[in-house]
């Protein structure tokens, strides 16, 4: 899964990890992370009434639609723009011009949310009279802005290490926080918040530090780089990257904004509700994480192909690693199903039943949703982000619109209904858009992409798809061409030969 070409190119002087060894350095990051996050989200459930985890869940897809919103998103450049720079010798300027955009637009936004806590606790809790809650998101989405830009930084620089360093610290001390206020100052929202803010200010500190002692290293920038000639390329491809977020977070916020604002109750009611569909997406999210934090790394990887004219092979990537991730999300899934009677009888003391009973819904939609995340770095690397805006603006239109019309009569279970479908819809028109722009998917994708309907028969029957494809995959030709299989069996020996070596 590392080409003789990427093996060839330069060292960058801030270093960097090649594909297969990114992907493996995060995906056992993510096992880790994923095993603390659990716990985390065992004891929130626990400890939190359906409320408080109603609030906080509020809260949090409220930071993470304000967070690239509030910058516009600037960093997200980094991942397309570092390398080109990189080759013409003004990478430091491209990151300080980007790192300087995104206090002073973060730190305007954060301003204003502290000047206006009663209009924010209407807008993220649908009462005015949770106003300390709200002054807590200003400084937390200023933790969020700073760790988003050194998360985008690591990507694009193909560090693998850095990355891993600056989630897993973020990690660690949210649970260890959270949990920690929670059993020793207050049994609230707030107390997760606070965890929140300190832990992603913890990882920033350490990721500027790292930094700090490389950034010498750097080679001398032979000639200054015009304001209007990077803004002029940056601001248009981040645009749409801006968009596409927006939309991509405003999708994932509106079921939940529905069920809080719209379904008949009170403010607590409806926040209770809100409590259960989380319990029912704790799991699930597990499965999108891996493609929100492997996703990204493609697409440095993929567009050092593309600046090389390699359109074809950047395809190819996207092929196998599609085709990895969905096997691994499809076997998460099962074992999801099969340990959610314990979970939420035991860990979750019995209080989350109905989440339960949306949890194969849940798993599918968010499934979908994650090899969308995929799917968008071919239109990235074609510098066509703004079709992936596109895809997710018609998905969220899809989605309001059936969630008005079923939420009334099905409730909670109409939200997952309208997500599945919208997603779908989403998933589709990504696909779609990218065939026009030369993106070949072969029968295994194909394969993966439908495979996650079994959630809705149970985990035997997804196990047992799961096994053939993965059984075909190794005996035949039904899952893996030739080339991968010997890509991901050169990897395999490669990576067997360094752990005997140690």
């Amino acid at each position: 899964m590392t080409t003789a070409a990427e093996a060839a190119q330069p060292v960058s002087p801030l270093g960097s990890d090649t594909l297969a060894d990114s992907a493996l350095i995060l995906l056992a990051l993510l096992f880790v992370q994923r095993l603390v996050g659990l716990v985390r989200a065992m004891f929130f459930c626990r400890w939190l009434s359906p409320e408080a985890l109603g609030q906080w869940d509020m809260a949090f897809g409220f930071l993470m639609l304000a967070g690239p919103a509030s910058v516009l998103a600037l960093s997200s450049g980094l991942g397309r723009y570092v390398e080109h720079y990189r080759r013409q010798g003004q990478v430091r300027t491209l990151l300080v011009r980007v790192g300087a955009g995104c206090i002073a637009l973060g730190g305007a936004a954060a301003s204003l949310l502290a000047a206006m806590p009663a209009t924010v606790s209407q807008w993220v809790f649908n009462t005015p009279e949770e106003s300390g809650l709200a002054l807590l998101l200003a400084p937390a989405l200023i933790s969020v802005v700073a760790f988003n830009y050194f998360v985008d930084l690591f990507t694009a620089l193909r560090h693998a290490k850095a990355l891993a360093m600056l989630q897993a610290t973020a990690g660690l001390l949210f649970a260890s926080l959270g949990i920690g206020l929670l059993a020793l100052w207050h049994t609230s929202a707030g107390s997760v918040i606070v965890a929140y803010t300190v832990a992603n200010g913890a990882a920033v500190v350490l990721a500027w530090t790292w930094l700090a002692r490389r950034w010498r290293f750097l080679p001398d920038e032979g000639f200054p780089l015009a304001h209007r000639e990077l803004w002029g390329k940056l601001v248009p491809y981040t645009a749409a990257i801006w968009l596409g977020s927006l939309l991509a977070n405003l999708f994932e916020l509106t079921d939940r904004t529905l069920i809080v604002h719209y379904l008949p109750g009170s403010a607590s009611t409806n926040l209770a509700l809100a409590g259960q569909y989380h319990s029912a997406r704790v799991l699930p999210l597990l499965l999108v994480s891996m493609a929100s934090v492997v996703g990204p790394l493609l697409t440095p990887h993929m567009s050092y192909d593309w600046e090389a004219g390699r359109y074809q092979q950047a395809g190819v990537r996207l092929n196998l690693f599609l085709k990895l991730m969905g096997l691994l999300m499809l076997t998460g899934g099962a074992a999801v199903l099969l340990a959610a009677p314990v979970i939420f009888r035991t860990a979750f003391q019995g209080k989350f039943d109905a989440g339960q009973h949306l949890l194969p819904g849940t798993l599918l939609y968010c499934t979908w949703f994650g090899m969308l995340l995929f799917l968008q770095n071919y239109l990235c690397c074609a510098e066509k982000p703004r079709l992936g805006s596109v895809a997710l603006a018609a998905a969220l239109g899809i989605d309001v619109a059936l969630n008005l019309a079923l939420l009334p009569a099905l409730g909670l279970a109409g939200a997952v209904v309208a997500r599945c479908l919208a997603n779908l819809v989403g998933l589709a028109l990504v696909l779609g858009f990218s065939y026009r722009l030369g993106y070949r998917p072969d029968r295994g994708v194909w394969m993966v992409l439908c495979a996650p309907v079994l959630f809705l028969l149970g985990p035997l029957a997804t196990l047992v798809v799961v096994a053939g494809l993965a059984l075909g995959g190794a005996t035949r030709h039904v899952l893996f061409s030739p080339d991968e299989k010997r890509q991901i069996a050169q990897s395999c020996a490669r990576y067997l030969e360094l752990i005997t070596l140690r």
